[in-house]
């Protein structure tokens, strides 16, 4: 006769999943998925004709242009520079290091409408930096090189924070067993580092795409707001809230969205394919 074995139930801290999973959907739904559905009945309401023709004016393109332009070139730049940062803040101890990884947070602490301001104080043609660059002949303020300066002040922690986990995971071990091995350390950090990090990095990068996409109070001083030129996207709908037109914003509204959403989408999936990349290689 065998003895009975009895099963031992770790206790949780929270309440069962039932309790748990029904909250979570509630907050979720109060917080996202209701107004996001509130969004997308507004615009379907339009009728496609009138929806297409608020969508694809060529003032609205233009800023669709430039928006994603300017997101991208500024996501591109904190994904180099954001991957030096965290390196610095892992890697090595220096004085003030604690302050100078506080500062990486400051854009979220930040209200966007002081941090606009900020930069086109200092990079207006009048500014401590705007005046120097104008002596060289470059323009910041109400160009989109000033949207992109905002995008990637606003940017950067979102590359910084979502790598530094990632680089604290990697074991010192297979560095020296590389440089054992006679890799020089381009080669370490190409096929030993690089692999590791990859799926946080371009996760960082798509995070701050996405937030570039749909920023306003950061850009809207320093850019212009010069149609057809330096006219980003969520000015144009806060333009048409104020004259009333609440259907032509929601279809703007609705198209950065879609876009955000195939954005971290794609990211996402490229991110589990290099997962199974590495762990068959």
């Amino acid at each position: 006769m065998t003895p009975m074995r009895m099963q031992w139930k770790q206790p949780s801290v929270l309440p069962g999943f039932g309790l748990t999973m029904g909250l979570t959907l509630t907050y979720l739904s109060l917080l996202v998925l209701i107004p996001l559905g509130a969004l997308g009945l507004r615009a379907s309401g339009m009728g496609w004709g009138e929806f297409w023709a608020a969508v694809s004016d060529p003032r609205v393109v233009a800023s669709y242009r430039l928006s994603l332009a300017t997101a991208l070139a500024a996501a591109a730049v904190n994904a180099v520079f954001g991957l030096l940062v965290a390196w610095v803040l892992v890697r090595y101890r220096f004085p003030g290091k604690r302050l100078v990884d506080a500062m990486v947070d400051l854009p979220f602490a930040l209200p966007t409408a002081v941090s606009g301001i900020t930069l086109t104080t200092l990079y207006a043609k009048t500014g401590w930096i705007g005046a120097w660059l104008d002596k060289v002949g470059i323009s910041v303020a109400y160009t989109p090189v000033g949207i992109t300066v905002a995008l990637v002040f606003i940017g950067l922690p979102f590359v910084v924070r979502t790598l530094q986990p990632a680089l604290e995971d990697l074991e010192r071990e297979t560095e020296e067993a590389a440089a054992s091995l006679g890799a020089n350390r381009w080669q370490t950090f190409r096929r030993v580092l690089f692999p590791s990090i990859w799926p946080a990095l371009l996760a960082g990068f798509a995070m701050a795409l996405a937030r570039g996409l749909g920023e306003y109070g950061s850009v809207v001083f320093i850019s212009g707001n010069l149609p057809m030129k330096t006219e980003i996207a969520p000015l144009l709908i806060v333009s048409k809230l104020e004259q009333y037109d609440y259907a032509g914003a929601c279809a703007i509204a609705v198209v950065l969205l879609a876009a955000s959403f195939a954005l971290l989408l794609s990211i996402n999936v490229l991110q589990g394919w290099s997962r199974r990349y590495q762990i068959t290689t």
